[in-house]
């Protein structure tokens, strides 16, 4: 029943909403990955900024579409609770856990051949503001998997759209750069530096694009 509530809630919600009233924009969507194991990186300046992601992933593959969020934001209510993980299907980090691995359900889930949603920024961020730096927890999970692809994105205009703190939506310009496949076999301890700096240089193709 649940499989069925999200695919109906992605299919007749999230993606007319996402397609028509944001007027969403996507640049190289042929770089997404199609099927698992896969983790996607992005920016995070908005709540918007998972469900775009899932909508641009096929419907086929929605079960496989895993964000990976805070536990102890989204599990401390019961009903944000189920609808977090049967509807939006994220896989609870707990960032203040004292004991066992925080990221053992991530692991678990590329074990289980999910397409996996990552912010390494952590916490949203001020709109449209990129933090200095990555988190160490991406070079963890690509270090633990060194072989899966890993695609960065830039997204851009969802932190006007909806920022953090608001909850009135207004629409605005959004847009989703898709970058280059990576993998930590390639880089190795470098894999941090060269995502980030990825990420940075669609950031600054979206400033300078003139496609829309």
């Amino acid at each position: 029943m649940s499989r069925l509530l999200r695919f109906a809630f992605f299919a007749f919600v999230v993606r007319p909403f996402v397609f028509v009233f944001l007027g969403l924009n996507v640049r190289n969507w042929e770089r997404l990955p199609t099927r698992g194991p896969a983790i996607i990186v992005a920016n995070h300046n908005s709540h918007l900024d998972t469900l775009v992601l899932i909508s641009l992933l096929p419907l086929r593959q929605l079960h496989r579409a895993r964000p990976a969020a805070a536990s102890d934001y989204f599990l401390t209510n019961p009903l944000l609770g189920w609808f977090a993980t049967q509807i939006i299907g994220i896989v609870p980090v707990n960032r203040r856990s004292k004991g066992g691995n925080p990221l053992s359900g991530i692991f678990e889930s590329l074990r289980n051949n999910d397409i996996l949603i990552l912010f390494p920024e952590g916490s949203r961020g001020e709109p449209e503001k990129l933090q200095p730096e990555f988190k160490q927890g991406i070079r963890l999970i690509a270090k633990k998997f060194p072989n899966v692809p890993i695609c960065p994105l830039y997204l851009h205009g969802l932190g006007k759209a909806l920022p953090k703190g608001e909850g009135l939506i207004v629409p605005f310009f959004c847009d989703v750069f898709v970058g280059e496949t990576l993998s930590y076999a390639s880089y190795g301890d470098g894999f941090t530096e060269e995502l980030y700096r990825s990420v940075v240089s669609l950031r600054d193709d979206s400033h300078r694009s003139d496609w829309r």
